[in-house]
């Protein structure tokens, strides 16, 4: 199968050998999204909820460039820098998965790229 590498402005460029997503058939692969402001370039200020939003909102930027989006999502892994945050990134999780939530794995991390809270990754499908 052909490999597609998925790449939008709408989300934070890549910053090192890793593409935004890669598209297989009608999958896609999304890469962990951290709360970088794609505009400024920079990690957001904010709490895990904060971050949350913005994490989803990258990551829907870039299943949307891949052809999907969050509501096809079939499953999810969440890193949180504190599993006592995992009730406030839950509660925006949920705004942005409100019905038929996909799959999930949450696994708490020691740290997270630039000092982030919390990253998603995602695999969905096409159409």
């Amino acid at each position: 199968m052909k490999r597609e590498i998925i790449s939008t402005t709408k989300a934070p460029a890549a910053v090192g050998p890793y593409s935004q997503a890669v598209r297989v058939g009608d999958f896609v692969f999304a890469a962990g999204q951290v709360a970088i402001d794609p505009a400024a370039g920079k990690l957001i200020e904010g709490d895990v909820a904060a971050q949350t939003r913005q994490v989803l909102t990258n990551l829907s930027a870039v299943l949307e460039a891949a052809g999907s989006s969050l509501d096809r999502v079939v499953k999810t892994t969440v890193f949180l820098k504190d599993m006592d945050q995992f009730k406030a990134m839950n509660a925006v999780y949920a705004e942005f998965f409100s019905s038929d939530p996909p799959a999930r794995s949450t696994i708490e991390v020691a740290a997270l790229p630039l000092g982030a809270l919390v990253e998603i990754e995602a695999i969905a499908v096409v159409g």
